[in-house]
């Protein structure tokens, strides 16, 4: 019997712990996976060279690559650089638009357009990527000006602890921000995952 070819998959690094779990959970023990810096996000115009240079590194080892990212703040400048390099990624805008489904996302956006999303890793995260990244716990002033025109926090719960609802209340009570919880699972990360692992490879590279 052939071995089965191994695959990539270049992923935001918010996206691991998720990424692991539907990784143990289907036995994709073909599935390989290397995260970019979360930090990317702060810099989103540096995301598709970033993603460029993982394709260039690897694509030799790899019968087929799939990014997971959504466009993230790149202004489309990552999905020119994946025709260039004949590589698909997740459809959406960002996590929040495929972890809720399109749909429910723009229902979500429709009801309140001032609205602060978070997922399972910014809430783990929220002290180290929004306070101190954003420099709020140095100058506290700061924060009036970063979320002085959201109205509400909506929590987009992938696999949420029993404290992650609280955790998540607190921070909506701490930002002056109406609170509401949905439940996502792991939405479109997992259906596109799912199709990559199951199908054949289809991709060609391109010289």
């Amino acid at each position: 019997m052939d071995t089965p070819a191994r695959k990539l998959v270049i992923a935001c690094g918010a996206l691991a712990r998720e990424i692991a779990a539907l990784r143990r959970a289907n036995g994709w023990t073909t599935l390989d996976v290397i995260c970019l810096p979360p930090e990317l996000h702060n810099r989103p115009e540096r995301i598709a060279g970033a993603v460029r240079e993982q394709i260039h590194a690897h694509r030799d080892d790899y019968a087929d690559i799939f990014v997971a990212y959504g466009d993230c703040g790149t202004g489309g400048t990552l999905d020119a650089v994946l025709r260039e390099e004949g590589v698909e990624r997740i459809a959406g805008a960002h996590c929040y638009e495929f972890f809720a489904s399109p749909a429910v996302f723009a229902a979500l956006a429709d009801a309140e357009p001032g609205t602060f999303y978070l997922t399972d890793f910014l809430l783990r995260h929220f002290d180290r990527l929004v306070i101190r990244g954003l420099g709020i716990d140095r100058h506290p002033e700061l924060q009036a000006t970063y979320f002085g025109n959201y109205r509400r926090l909506v929590y987009l719960g992938q696999a949420p602890k029993a404290e992650s609802a609280g955790q998540a209340q607190a921070i909506a009570t701490r930002l002056g921000l109406e609170y509401q919880f949905q439940s996502t699972g792991y939405g479109g990360l997992e259906q596109s995952l799912v199709a990559f692992a199951s199908l054949p490879r289809t991709v060609q590279w391109r010289a």
